[in-house]
């Protein structure tokens, strides 16, 4: 059946991949399923897979889940990331502060893994083979040699921009498409110019920058929840709208419930971001995990090192659902959640954003046809 919106409503990246509202379901990692993301693109929206922590081979088996429930358009999302190498004083001073979280948890001491992270070149070796329809990068700039080998793989390539200088970077690189991550979003931070800086440039304000800097698509991302979102972002040039926060709570989402309650539960001023779970900035709403680790902050890895270190003592939370020892990633609209009716699934919720933005722009035409 064809999703596409109609042709008044339209902006060239829906029609692109016949979708049925200019929605993207963001990629978030350790949240999203091959479940959402088949959910998201079935119901005509653009559904992501996070995959940056992934092995090759189980990229590829979620790739496989998804084509196996779906013919619709699907995005990958991988992290761009140098070889790790850090030396032990830096792991044992991190392990020093984590340590004490675990044992609260009934863990033994941590230890250096192996591998803090997959190796990226694999990654994305192993990405151009599947030939995904979107693929879609965070933390880094490709060169264009390898944007070059994508697009000859058919897909779609996006990068990401927390300011002007990323998003021309990734338009020089050969990109399709700029997904410009305010700073309202939830989870990690994409900069990797001057990321020592932290610019934090909200979304309203990043957008038409972007979107005037550069000759691709721009996609809006950060605080955005509902269909006044969506629309806001087509009004300031951006062609769709990457929306996180608001799938956390959906029946497919990996979510733990007291992740999920405390997203319904929190204030407008609940997040903060930090490095301190990570190695990474990164928005999540305050809790003792956080906290804990910030009061030394010398202890603190560079990621992947300390998201790696962090890993174990993180999945043991989730599986006791223990929200206080959790990365609660969340952005700064998660309040609006409460304004929400209970909604199950990824398509239901899909289905009230499509109503919400087309009654969102009819309103703002009606108001001009009144002036």
């Amino acid at each position: 059946m064809n999703t596409r919106a109609s042709s008044r409503y339209a902006t060239a990246f829906a029609e692109r991949f016949d979708l049925r509202l200019p929605l993207v379901q963001a990629p978030m990692v350790g949240a999203t399923t091959t479940a959402l993301v088949v959910a998201a693109s079935n119901a005509g929206a653009l559904g992501c897979l996070g995959a940056g922590a992934m092995t090759p081979d189980k990229l590829a088996s979620e790739v496989a889940e998804i084509r196996a429930a779906s013919t619709r358009p699907f995005g990958v999302n991988l992290f761009v990331l140098e070889p790790d190498e850090p030396d032990e004083a830096m792991v044992r001073r991190a392990l020093d502060s984590i340590d004490p979280l675990r044992a609260e948890l009934g863990l033994p001491p941590g230890r250096a893994p192996e591998r803090y992270a997959p190796a990226f070149r694999a990654q994305l070796d192993r990405l151009i083979e599947l030939r995904v329809p979107v693929a879609s990068f965070t933390f880094g700039v490709l060169d264009a040699a390898d944007v070059a080998r994508l697009k000859a793989a058919g897909s779609y390539v996006i990068g990401t921009a927390t300011h002007v200088a990323e998003g021309i970077a990734w338009r020089d690189a050969g990109a399709d498409a700029v997904c410009a991550q305010g700073a309202e979003a939830g989870g990690h931070r994409g900069t990797f110019i001057d990321a020592g800086k932290n610019p934090l440039i909200g979304t309203m304000a990043l957008v038409p920058q972007l979107v005037d800097a550069l000759d691709i698509p721009v996609l809006a991302a950060g605080g955005i929840m509902d269909g006044r979102g969506i629309a806001a972002a087509l009004a300031l040039g951006a062609q769709a709208a990457q929306l996180g926060t608001v799938f956390l709570t959906c029946a497919e989402s990996a979510t733990a419930q007291d992740w999920r309650k405390r997203l319904v539960e929190s204030g407008d001023t609940a997040t903060a971001v930090t490095r301190a779970i990570t190695g990474r900035y990164a928005r999540g709403i305050r809790n003792t995990l956080m906290e804990r680790l910030e009061a030394a902050p010398g202890n603190v890895a560079p990621y992947p090192v300390q998201n790696a270190l962090t890993q174990e003592l993180r999945q043991a939370a989730a599986k006791a659902d223990r929200g206080e020892y959790l990365s609660l990633w969340s952005g700064q609209g998660a309040p609006l959640l409460r304004r929400r009716p209970v909604i199950g699934g990824a398509a239901e919720l899909i289905d009230a954003l499509d109503a919400e933005w087309r009654a969102a722009v009819h309103a703002v035409s009606r108001i001009g046809m009144t002036e």
